[in-house]
């Protein structure tokens, strides 16, 4: 189906604004595209709202260019990088296998199973659930000691791409299970963003390589979607690593919840 320039602007929007939340990004946009859109397609929702992650990970690219530079200067020369440079690649290339295999794995059996949108919504209550005990302990939790990148382990990664593969279920959050389980294996506020972050953004390029590239037709309002994607998860991503600076993390992680709670709910 070929949008229109809004429609197109609408979609990038909704995208943007709900890529870092702990709200499916990809329920919204199936949720718009079936009862606004009337597509009811697995294939079509699924390959449609893996193109606007496209504008959402240009995002996170443009914010953390000097991490991925460094990232990319560290494979390159990988014994004279410094140890967060070193573990962070390796996590990142580790978990993104996992989460790649797995991911592609639940969409496919996505396509001829139904009840997985159900399972879906269920572990994203339990997630909703997860991050409000999470905030409640990050509140009386005392910020020394806490984990940042030159702790991770093999085992972090595993973790994490095992997670990250899960939310290719309809209605999880990304960044809501991503972020909740960084913090709950102890990893401080500011890591588990920036790792969640990053994790988005070779997941999304592989999906549309395997899943949307073969069959792209890159329509002449597109250019419109991917640019509103991009800006408004610009500006989403940049408010809330400047709103983690200002409030206590555990009140974020309880509206984190609650949001995710009520998303599921309504």
């Amino acid at each position: 189906m070929e949008f229109t320039i809004l429609q197109q602007i609408l979609l990038g929007a909704v995208q943007g604004i709900t890529e870092w939340l702990p709200v499916s990004s990809s329920g919204m946009l199936v949720l718009i595209l079936a009862n606004f859109f009337n597509i009811t397609s697995t294939s079509e929702l699924i390959t449609t709202s893996l193109f606007f992650h496209l504008g959402t990970s240009l995002a996170a690219m443009v914010y953390f260019r000097k991490e991925i530079f460094r990232l990319i200067k560290t494979l390159f020369n990988y014994k004279q990088s410094n140890i967060d440079d070193k573990n962070v690649l390796k996590f990142l290339i580790i978990a993104t296998i996992i989460s790649g295999v797995l991911g592609i794995v639940l969409v496919m059996a996505f396509y001829y199973f139904e009840y997985v949108e159900l399972t879906g919504k269920t572990i994203s209550f339990a997630v909703g659930i997860l991050l409000l005990f999470t905030g409640a302990i990050q509140l009386r939790k005392k910020y020394s000691g806490l984990k940042k990148a030159k702790n991770l382990k093999t085992s972090d990664s595993i973790v994490l791409g095992l997670v990250q593969g899960i939310a290719a279920l309809p209605g999880l959050s990304r960044s809501g299970i991503t972020v909740s389980t960084l913090l709950l294996k102890k990893f401080d506020d500011t890591t588990a963003l920036k790792l969640s972050f990053l994790m988005s953004i070779p997941i999304v390029l592989i999906g549309n390589i395997f899943l949307n590239l073969p069959d792209l037709q890159f329509t002449s309002t597109a250019i419109y979607g991917l640019l509103a994607s991009f800006v408004f998860g610009l500006l989403t991503i940049s408010g809330l690593i400047r709103l983690t600076k200002k409030i206590n993390f555990g009140w974020f992680a309880i509206i984190f919840g609650l949001l995710m709670v009520v998303s599921v709910l309504v």
